[in-house]
């Protein structure tokens, strides 16, 4: 065999195929690289008995052939791989040897032994799309799931009866170093009669054939040029070979001909089509009204448009949406983190919630780690979200983001309300995202910092393009000097035709012509289950880690916490000042009846009304924009919803011992209950008050549009409650009053403290020779007391339907049934 010669640093080593070599900064290792860019354990290289194999380990900053990321890369003489850096990190060179290792006499210092066999890695030639817009051809519309016009990373011999497991453990046969994929992940089988299979495993993040998941645990016969797709890696069957293709951030978009109706026909996108290379910063400006937001989401997936075509790098992004989405991040323009949580704190929830179950705490933080290093946060982890300034805060957002690698970014106005300083910070930001490889495009209304991007999009009043092109040609294509002139030219000539006008230019032709030759289709959405995200994590675990989260986010709030005490402690002693001579207990033998215990009851009850209802008024409405994303990468509804009602509800079960605690502690109360302390007793019906009417809140949340209007409905809510007691005026044996009194929780949760306290005769009656006025509902039996309550707990089941349902007004059109 002839002989291999590794070079690196000055050094030569005679690779002996008998034992793997480590690359690294680890000093115990191999081959040893004192370079900042380099990982502890970089890659390793070995014989495996056809070929040799540098594989890369999970490094921080990559292994690079050729320019591009691999993972894994047969290599031979002639190979050469840059370590850390694509361009000028370490180089490791691979050559033939002059003369057999036998005859070499002595070795140079450190030098290794060995003889080894392989081809070089075949030639690359520049992608298509590395060319401009104008120089090449549209790609067809359902061009192949792999990317076409690329060479694979990394490709692996499939034999008869063979299975290669794939996964993100080192003990897979094809190891896939992303935290998206499951350790164990997924199955390929050559049968012996010459059948190909693949069979997940249980994976989080599912596997897809084409761009569809397969079932859980299920499999699926795949056929030559089928793709199937694991986290950020592509297999295809070509012949006897399984070839890979890592997807290292470097993907070209497209957008064809959009259009979006809405009801009545109205037209709010019209034919948009622009085209990004790979390593991109795309800017998106114009006027209100111009279909910009409208825009995002049709590139994202989350509402498709009607009419047209998403391409990621040739890939029909509606059509394998349930397998792209994992590749495309979306920053929003509000903050998509707990402001009370510290940096790393708040990554380390969001970074739980994203990776799979199986994924470890070092492995977790140890991306968090290199993603605050990749955005100069480091310095800011253990500050908390709201003492960074915006900027800071919007790199968080960003940092988020970053945790999964994805290839594409969107960022919706990252730079509202910053001021100009802020905004360039930004902007190179998003200059660097682009710049390490990845497609960035970023809608804003500042034009300051327009010419760092690659490519501007300016859009028209009525969704139409004006412009697409490089961002210092703009102004002179609209001829006018300012943006400000531009805008006002917009809105001067709404009616004239913009798009028109783009069309007949040279702009057009150089930029967007080949796009528009091809048709627009009808968009072909697969089925509302394909395109739900998986759970990377189970029900149970994603409702653990959103309750450690919701308790990090209130204890961390100290002024809730006080709140939280002192608002049922206040409306305790409040109870008090209510002159009772005998309490809540019966009259003696002088005085017939105590009519304190209704007054004493009522601003009981009503308190706890508020109180539960005020914990939760706002918990839904100042997470929308975290939830709306979190929901959108696979986030459970349920759990969401059942880590609220379990906090919140413990919180007001601990503020209505409280209450009652106070409420009770100077008073008389009766001698015996129906079946328990009448303390306790009516303790339990407040606390049942408490939470139906904490559910109660949670509704108001999950329905108004702004925090601000969620106030008015608390206090409109506490004082229907108040009026619908039945404490006032008699309600009970109303025609059509007494009916609408059941929706109130306040009414029940009176009629389960009155049952204890037998208010129909404790209470001056309205009538005493009228058996009819004595509300039934306060009879004195423990079967009514426990009607009372469950009434109460079904009002709150209720509730929770209701906001479930109403949560999903907040999710991606997609995903909804």
């Amino acid at each position: 065999m002839p002989e291999l010669v590794l070079e690196l640093n000055g050094r030569t080593w005679h690779l002996d195929p008998s034992r793997s070599y480590t690359l690294g900064r680890d000093p115990q290792g191999d081959l040893v690289l004192d370079d900042a860019r380099v990982s502890w354990r970089h890659a390793t290289l070995s014989w495996n008995g056809r070929s040799w194999v540098i594989e890369d380990h999970g490094s921080t900053n990559g292994t690079y052939a050729r320019g591009q990321r691999v993972q894994s890369l047969e290599v031979g003489p002639g190979s050469a791989v840059h370590l850390g850096n694509p361009t000028d990190g370490p180089l490791v060179s691979l050559s033939a040897a002059a003369q057999p290792v036998a005859a070499a006499g002595t070795q140079a210092a450190g030098a290794q032994t060995a003889v080894a066999q392989t081809a070089a890695a075949p030639a690359r030639q520049p992608p298509p799309h590395h060319q401009p817009p104008h120089q090449r051809e549209a790609a067809p519309a359902d061009a192949a799931p792999a990317p076409a016009d690329r060479n694979p990373t990394t490709f692996h011999q499939v034999s008869l009866g063979r299975v290669m497991r794939i996964g993100r453990a080192l003990e897979n046969e094809l190891v896939v170093s992303d935290l998206q994929v499951s350790r164990l992940h997924a199955e390929f089988t050559a049968t012996p009669d010459g059948r190909f299979e693949i069979h997940d495993l249980g994976s989080h993040n599912g596997t897809y054939v084409n761009g569809e998941r397969i079932a859980k645990s299920g499999t699926v016969p795949i056929g030559q040029g089928d793709v199937v797709g694991v986290g950020h890696s592509a297999f295809r069957l070509v012949g006897d070979r399984l070839e890979e293709f890592v997807d290292t951030g470097e993907v070209s978009f497209s957008a064809r001909h959009l259009t979006v109706t809405v009801d009545g026909g109205k037209q709010i996108l019209r034919d948009v089509s622009f085209g990004v290379p790979e390593k991109s910063l795309v800017g998106v400006i114009g006027p209100s009204g111009s279909g910009k937001s409208t825009l995002l989401k049709a590139l994202t997936g989350y509402r498709p448009a009607d009419e047209g075509d998403v391409l990621y790098d040739n890939r029909n992004l509606y059509r394998q949406f349930a397998e792209l989405r994992q590749r495309i991040g979306l920053v929003p323009q509000d903050d998509i983190l707990h402001k009370e949580l510290t940096v790393k704190k708040a990554l380390k929830y969001a970074a739980k919630l994203r990776f799979p179950g199986d994924t470890a705490e070092a492995e977790r933080a140890a991306r968090i780690d290199e993603v605050l290093r990749e955005l100069k946060l480091d310095a800011h982890k253990e500050k908390k979200v709201s003492s960074l300034s915006g900027g800071q805060r919007k790199r968080v957002s960003v940092a988020l983001e970053l945790l999964t690698k994805p290839s594409l970014i969107f960022l919706d106005e990252p730079t509202s309300g910053l001021d100009p300083g802020m905004d360039r910070d930004v902007m190179q930001l998003l200059r660097g995202l682009a710049d390490d490889g990845r497609t960035v495009l970023v809608v804003t209304h500042s034009v300051a910092e327009l010419a760092l991007c690659d490519k501007l999009l300016v859009m028209a009043p009525g969704g139409s393009v004006a412009y697409f092109g490089p961002p210092e040609e703009a102004l002179n294509f609209f001829g006018y000097s300012t943006w400000a002139d531009v805008f006002s030219a917009f809105e001067n000539y709404r009616e004239y035709d913009w798009a028109g006008r783009w069309r007949g230019s040279q702009h057009y032709q150089l930029y967007a012509a080949d796009l528009d030759s091809v048709a627009p289709q009808a968009v072909d959405m697969p089925s509302v289950q394909q395109v739900r995200p998986p759970k990377p994590q189970s029900w149970g675990a994603q409702l653990m880690t959103l309750m450690r989260r919701y308790v990090s986010v209130i204890a961390s709030d100290r002024g809730f916490m006080i709140l939280m005490v002192a608002l049922p402690a206040v409306l305790g002693v409040v109870s008090l000042v209510i002159p009772a001579e005998f309490g809540l207990g019966r009259p003696d033998a002088h005085h017939a009846f105590n009519s304190a215990a209704g007054t004493i009851t009522l601003i009981l009850a009503v308190g706890m009304c508020f109180s539960g209802a005020a914990n939760s008024v706002r918990e839904l409405i100042k997470e929308r924009v975290i939830y709306e994303r979190e929901r959108a990468t696979g986030l459970s509804r349920s759990a969401y919803l059942m880590s609220k009602v379990i906090v919140l509800g413990l919180i007001t079960a601990l503020q209505g011992v409280i209450i009652c605690g106070i409420g009770f502690s100077t008073r008389p109360m009766p001698k015996e209950g129906l079946f328990m302390p009448p303390a306790a007793e009516i303790c339990l019906a407040v606390i049942a008050l408490g939470l139906t009417s904490m559910m109660v809140g949670l509704v108001i949340s999950s329905l108004v549009k702004t925090a601000e209007k969620t106030m008015p409905l608390l206090v409109m809510f506490a004082i229907v409650q108040v009026v619908f007691t039945g404490i006032l005026f008699q309600v009970f044996g109303t025609p059509g009053l007494e009916q609408f009194a059941w929706l109130m929780p306040a009414r029940w949760g009176v009629a389960a403290a009155g049952t204890t306290l037998d208010l129909s005769h404790l209470m001056p009656p309205f009538d005493k020779d009228d058996p009819t006025h004595l509300d039934g509902l306060w009879a004195h039996e423990a079967s009514q007391w426990a009607t009372d309550v469950g009434v109460q707990l079904l009002l709150a089941a209720v509730c929770v339907f209701v906001v479930a349902r109403l949560l999903r007004r907040h999710e991606p059109e997609v995903m909804r049934k």
